[in-house]
């Protein structure tokens, strides 16, 4: 039995709990690569081009084994043939074994498939030396089977990729996807180096130093002592103000553009005092003023 058509994100849930096996397809140049980044961001097991003949073996494999493997997202070229196997029959051995899937279907317009192609310098699959657009033309007659039969069918000409991602999170993800932003604090001292992945950094060194005073300077940002002490300074309120305002405009704009991990690095002299003490109350102001961003506190040169 065929599925209908159906090209509304909010058509259909997860079959069976929180299981779900996506199957990727459409016209070259479309996306698919881009959306199955974007399944794999959701914590999809992503397979790229398995061969049509492998892909009833490959999910009688993920029952049989317990792998536990609740969403699964494949790339399904479907103009594979000949020992490979044929997409057709692949997805009609599924429906005869009863596995449930839902098949995503990508396209564009003529005119964002040119210019994409002549962007990437890549060579069309079905290129065979004439016109772009007749290979273009080509494809789509091969593939309108599959788009009939297709679960959801996107057009992604004007789609941006944090709009493609947004798409796939709302179609296939769970309430727990929400979370959209992972924000890692990392504390670090400048004389050990800074963190190499920081997406942000922010030097402290400015600050009143706790080194210098000597009941202080055993301890860590993390004691109270260290904290009443900087909590004093004048200086240091500003900056966490200053330091506050600026996140709290940068983190809503790295959401809207799909971002889903943010490094930020804190750092001081030595990593033991300021940057811990400035890492904490920032990761605290994080999870407080907004609450679909994770956070994760850690110093790289002293435990917190």
């Amino acid at each position: 039995m065929m599925p209908n058509l159906r090209s509304d994100v909010q058509a259909a849930g997860p079959r069976r709990g929180t299981a779900r096996f996506v199957i990727v397809t459409g016209l070259s140049g479309a996306g698919k690569s881009q959306a199955m980044k974007c399944f794999e961001d959701l914590g999809f097991f992503c397979i790229d081009n398995l061969p049509p003949s492998l892909i009833v073996k490959f999910v009688e494999l993920v029952d049989q084994g317990g792998w536990r493997l609740q969403r699964i997202a494949l790339m399904l070229d479907v103009r594979s043939e000949g020992v490979f196997g044929d997409a057709k029959e692949a997805l009609a051995a599924l429906d005869d074994a009863e596995i449930p899937y839902d098949v995503l279907f990508l396209e564009s317009s003529d005119e964002a498939l040119v210019r994409r192609f002549s962007e990437t310098r890549r060579k069309h699959p079905l290129d065979r030396g004439g016109p772009l657009v007749d290979a273009i033309a080509a494809e789509r007659v091969q593939l309108t089977p599959f788009k009939e039969r297709a679960d959801f069918v996107w057009d992604t000409s004007t789609m941006t990729l944090s709009q493609l991602k947004e798409r796939v999170v709302q179609t296939f993800g769970t309430p727990s996807d929400a979370q959209q932003l992972h924000a890692n604090i990392v504390a670090f001292g400048f004389k050990h180096g800074i963190p190499v992945d920081a997406d942000l950094l922010f030097d402290c060194r400015f600050l009143p130093n706790p080194n210098y005073v000597p009941d202080l300077k055993p301890l860590t940002g993390a004691d109270a002592p260290v904290e009443e002490y900087l909590d004093g300074m004048p200086l240091v309120a500003q900056f966490l103000e200053e330091l506050y305002h600026f996140v709290d405009f940068l983190v809503p704009h790295f959401i809207e553009e799909g971002k889903s991990r943010l490094t930020i690095g804190i750092g001081c002299t030595g990593g033991r005092h300021r940057s811990i003490y400035v890492a904490r109350r920032l990761a605290a102001h994080l999870s407080e003023r907004h609450p679909s961003v994770s956070v994760t506190l850690h110093s790289r040169d002293t435990p917190i």
